[in-house]
């Protein structure tokens, strides 16, 4: 197939591009490089240097009949940053997703694989299944589920057929491909900037949750494992019209658990900071993931934290200065 892929430049996106090009489709990346990397970009995957509120650039890309699929990634991701500038984060990830989807549409493409989260959910105390109540707590968690809503009535509509994964907390690395987001707001990389001694101290935003420990749990998925659940998503898309997936481990870890796993992996002490919370944080957002494990036959090859931290250990330690080099 020929893929269309937006954020194609970013840490998921790249290694799905290269995973599509390995499988032998063909890759189109289209990036704004706002806070992707070049030197991410897969060797041979051609590249459109563009953002998506361009609509010439958008509409000369998508030539009718070029493409099969589109694949999108791009978007804002800090979930904190959406509750303090909401209209950058609504103009961003929905309104350029719905002129991707207009655009797709116009072309003729009838498949597209959206880059979800789990935070349109309502946080849990029991693993959240794909039909779990959907309430989110921040502006990043209902710009996707915004997007959601829109790919359903283009189903409806137009026949659009689409896949909405909903990712858990993405993670780890893979050879020559790793974590490097410009700011950088994940838990992992920013306690292994600490352990290279890039960072004075790690932070912990709320030590009040109704965790054991007190601070938020998350479920963490490794990147190679988040990839192959986009490949089989879109192949499935020729069958179905409509699917909706967790991707996540299904394994909980508190903020407290992943630095102290961060400290045995490192061999560094990592201090610590505690602040209050952050406005928008759920508690605990642990997937369910038995859905595309039984209808996809998703088969996660990581599933131990030590061992992903680890990979991102190793591609951050050969990777001081992320891309930039």
């Amino acid at each position: 197939m020929k893929i269309f892929i937006t954020g194609g430049a970013g840490y998921i996106g790249s290694a799905a591009a290269q995973a599509l090009l390995e499988a032998g489709h063909s890759v189109t990346v289209y990036d704004s490089l706002v806070t992707g990397h070049r030197l991410a970009l897969p060797e041979k995957a051609k590249f459109i240097h563009a953002s998506l509120d361009d609509s010439h650039a958008l509409t000369n890309a998508l030539t009718p009949g070029e493409f099969d699929a589109v694949m999108h990634f791009a978007a804002f991701i800090e979930a904190g940053e959406s509750m303090k500038d909401p209209g950058r984060f609504f103009k961003n990830n929905f309104v350029n997703s719905l002129s991707l989807i207009e655009s797709a549409t116009r072309a003729g493409i009838k498949k597209f694989v959206f880059s979800s989260t789990a935070a349109v959910y309502v946080s849990s105390e029991e693993p959240l299944k794909e039909d779990s109540p959907l309430g989110p707590t921040n502006v990043y968690g209902q710009t996707k589920l915004m997007t959601e809503q829109t790919l359903e009535w283009y189903r409806q509509i137009h026949g659009l057929h689409f896949a909405a994964l909903r990712y858990f907390n993405a993670c780890g690395a893979l050879p020559g491909r790793g974590e490097a987001h410009q700011p950088e707001s994940h838990l992992i990389p920013l306690v292994l900037r600490v352990a290279l001694g890039e960072r004075s101290s790690a932070s912990i935003f709320g030590t009040d949750y109704p965790t054991p420990d007190g601070t938020c749990i998350r479920d963490y998925i490794h990147i190679e494992d988040l990839v192959s659940a986009h490949l089989l998503a879109l192949n499935a898309l020729d069958q179905n019209d409509k699917l909706i997936y967790n991707i996540g481990s299904g394994t909980g870890y508190s903020v407290r658990e992943v630095i102290e796993t961060a400290r045995k992996v490192t061999g560094q002490t990592i201090p610590v900071i505690e602040s209050p919370r952050r406005a928008g944080d759920s508690a605990r957002l642990v997937a369910s993931s038995e859905k595309i494990r039984r209808e996809l036959n998703w088969k996660p090859q990581h599933d131990n934290l030590h061992d992903i931290i680890e990979s991102a250990w190793q591609w951050h330690k050969s990777h001081p200065k992320g891309y930039e080099e």
